[in-house]
C-alpha cells in the first residue's frame, strides 16, 4: 500500500478534496479503509444504493453505463463522490479490469469526519457550488 504521504497526494488530486490542506486530507484519511479486488470483480453496480467513495491506488477499472463501456480508471482516479454525499443510487457500474487496490470512505465515516472538522465541510460545499454553477452554465436556456 502507498505511504501516508502518497495517500495524501492521491486524495488531494481528487476534485472534491482538492481544496483541503495536507493536514485536512490526512485527517480524512483516518476514516478511509483499504479495499482490494481481483481482476473481473464487480466493485459497484449501476442502480444499487451508494454510500461509498473509492480512490484507486493501483490497478485499473472499467466504468460502464447501460452495459456500454464509457471509460477506464487508473491510479489517482476516483468514483462514488456523489453517492458518498447523498447515498443515492450508483449512476454506473465499475468492474476491476486488473487486480486493484483502493482507499474507500463510507458515508457514515464521512459524516463523522465532517462533523468533527467543519472546515472540511465548508471547503466541500464550495466545490459542490462550483460544480453546480458549471452545470448551470452548460445547460440550455
Amino acid at each position: 500500500m502507498a505511504t501516508r504521504s502518497a495517500q495524501v497526494n492521491l486524495l488531494s488530486g481528487v476534485e472534491l478534496f482538492a481544496g483541503l490542506t495536507r493536514k485536512e486530507a490526512g485527517f480524512l484519511l483516518q476514516f478511509m479503509r483499504d479495499y482490494s479486488y481481483p481482476a473481473g470483480k464487480l466493485m459497484v453496480e449501476e442502480g444499487d444504493s451508494g454510500g461509498r467513495f473509492f480512490l484507486i491506488v493501483s490497478g485499473t477499472a472499467v466504468v460502464s453505463r447501460n452495459g456500454r463501456r464509457i471509460r477506464r480508471l487508473g491510479p489517482g482516479d476516483s468514483f462514488g463522490d456523489i453517492a458518498l454525499i447523498d447515498g443515492g443510487p450508483r449512476s454506473a457500474t465499475v468492474t476491476a479490469e486488473t487486480p486493484i487496490s483502493t482507499l474507500s470512505l463510507a458515508l457514515w465515516n464521512f459524516k463523522a469526519a465532517l462533523l468533527e472538522n467543519p472546515s472540511i465541510t465548508y471547503k466541500l460545499l464550495l466545490v459542490l457550488c462550483r460544480r453546480l454553477r458549471d452545470a448551470e452554465s452548460r445547460a440550455p436556456i
